[in-house]
C-alpha cells in the first residue's frame, strides 16, 4: 500500500519550487532586484536550516559531527544551487517564466550523462527513449515551431546553463556526505550557495537592498530553501528516488500555470502538449529505476 501522505509531502515540495520563478520575476516587477532576492533567499534559509539544526541536535545525540573535510565538500559542491538559482532568475529577465522552467527542466537527461559519465555505464533503453521525449517536449514547450518573436537568446542561454547547474546540483544533494542527516547536508549545501551569490553579486547586493525587499526574501526564502528540503526530507525515503522524481516533475506545470494567473503569461496548447511530454518523459526514465 502506498504512503499517501509522504506523497503529498513530494508533492507540496515541488510545488513550492514551481511557485519561485513566477514569485522573482512579480517582484522584479516592482523593482526588487534579483540580487537582493536571491541574497536573502540563501540567507535566511541558511540561517532557519542552522538554528534547526541546533535544536534538533540538542534533543537528541548525534553520532558524530561533520568533520572539516565533509563541511568543505558539501560547501564546495553547494555552489551549484547559488549558481543555479542565479542564472534561472536572470534568465527569467528575458524569457516567460513558462519557457524558463522548461530550460531548467533540461537537467532531466543532462543528469542521466552525468550519472553515465560517473557510473561508465550506458543509460537503458527507456531512459534514451524518455531523453528524447524530453527533447522534444522542449521543443513544442518552447513554441518555437508557431513563435513568430525569437525568444532572446540571452535568456535561452541563461536558462539552459540553469539546467547545467541544476543537475550538478541534484547530483552534490544526492550524493555528497550521505552519511550526514539530511538538514545537515542542506545546511552546508545552501552555505555554499550563500557564498556563491555574495561573490557573484558582489557590490550589488548592498546597492540594490530595500527594506521593501525583506517580506520578499522571505517568501522566496520559504518556498525555496526552507519548505522543499523539509518536505522532500520527509517524503522520498518512503516514496522511494524515482517516484519521488516522478512526483517532483510538478513543478513544470505548477510553474506555468503561476506564470499565467499571476504574470497573465500566455501559454499555448503546443505548449501544454510539450508539457506533458516532458512528464511522460520523467515516468518513462523513472519507472523502471
Amino acid at each position: 500500500m502506498k504512503d499517501y501522505k509522504s506523497i503529498l509531502y513530494v508533492a507540496a515540495g515541488a510545488c513550492s519550487y514551481g511557485l519561485l520563478a513566477t514569485i522573482v520575476k512579480f517582484a522584479n516587477q516592482l523593482d526588487i532586484h534579483t540580487s537582493v532576492l536571491t541574497f536573502l533567499q540563501f540567507l535566511i534559509g541558511f540561517l532557519f536550516l542552522l538554528v534547526f539544526n541546533y535544536f534538533s541536535q540538542s534533543k537528541k545525540t548525534v553520532p558524530q559531527p561533520p568533520s572539516f573535510a565533509a563541511k568543505l565538500k558539501l560547501i564546495a559542491w553547494g555552489t551549484s544551487l547559488g549558481l543555479t538559482s542565479t542564472l534561472y532568475y536572470l534568465a527569467i529577465q528575458y524569457i516567460p517564466v513558462s519557457v524558463g522552467i522548461i530550460l531548467l527542466m533540461q537537467s532531466i537527461w543532462i543528469s542521466l550523462i552525468v550519472e553515465a559519465l560517473i557510473r561508465k555505464q550506458i543509460p537503458s533503453r527507456a531512459k534514451i527513449m524518455g531523453v528524447l521525449i524530453v527533447l522534444l517536449g522542449t521543443a513544442l514547450s518552447t513554441n518555437i515551431f508557431q513563435e513568430t518573436k525569437i525568444l532572446d537568446g540571452r535568456g535561452l542561454l541563461l536558462g539552459f546553463g540553469a539546467g547545467i547547474s541544476y543537475a550538478v546540483a541534484i547530483f552534490s544533494s544526492s550524493n555528497i556526505a550521505n552519511q550526514l542527516p539530511s538538514p545537515v547536508r542542506s545546511q552546508f549545501l545552501v552555505l555554499g550557495g550563500l557564498l556563491l551569490i555574495i561573490v557573484f553579486w558582489n557590490v550589488h547586493i548592498v546597492q540594490q537592498m530595500t527594506l521593501r525587499a525583506l517580506p520578499w526574501g522571505l517568501i522566496i526564502a520559504l518556498f525555496g530553501t526552507i519548505l522543499p528540503p523539509l518536505f522532500f526530507t520527509r517524503g522520498i525515503p518512503k516514496t522511494g528516488i524515482a517516484l519521488g522524481n516522478i512526483i517532483s516533475s510538478l513543478e513544470i506545470p505548477v510553474s506555468t500555470i503561476s506564470a499565467v494567473l499571476i504574470l497573465h503569461e500566455a501559454v499555448y496548447g503546443i505548449q501544454w502538449a510539450g508539457i506533458l511530454l516532458i512528464l511522460v518523459a520523467v515516468t518513462l526514465i523513472n519507472l523502471r529505476n
